[in-house]
């Protein structure tokens, strides 16, 4: 019998694959369990609207994320931190600040996690940060660290 799995299920396949089994393990685990459906014309005809609305939405993700990347280009993000004697700083500047003025000074919201810092960013001056926007797309931008 063949089965459409809406969840995964360890030893049969992912959500969404076509799978073959027995039919009494079908009727008396996966149907009553609702793991699966028949793959019967409706069943199949739904599958492949959901599979193509998903890619519709994983491409468009995609756009979104190249659109920002590109935004991302030619911004700066200004920070400042305490100084002490000889122009040494107290502490670094974490992800989470620069998602902060990130947020503050351009309105885009970043998340900290995917801020990628190229070091502990101990000195005054400038940094190219990347962030990683889309599994395939990271942007970058300039973040620009003064003394307070």
């Amino acid at each position: 019998m063949k089965i459409i799995l809406l969840q995964d299920e360890k030893k049969l396949g992912k959500k969404g694959d076509l799978v073959e089994v027995s039919e009494g393990f079908a009727r008396n685990y996966i149907l009553p369990k609702k793991i699966g459906v028949e793959a019967s014309a409706k069943n199949m005809n739904d599958l492949k609207l959901q599979k193509a609305n998903e890619e519709k939405l994983a491409k468009e993700r995609l756009e979104a994320a190249k659109e920002l990347a590109g935004r991302l280009e030619n911004m700066q993000v200004v920070l400042k931190i305490k100084a002490g004697e000889g122009g040494r700083t107290f502490g670094s500047v974490s992800s989470k600040e620069i998602a902060a003025a990130f947020l503050e000074q351009h309105g885009i919201e970043l998340d900290k996690k995917k801020i990628q810092l190229p070091e502990a960013l101990k000195s005054f001056g400038n940094y190219e940060v990347l962030v990683k926007l889309h599994p395939q797309v990271t942007g970058k931008f300039i973040v620009k660290v003064t003394e307070a």
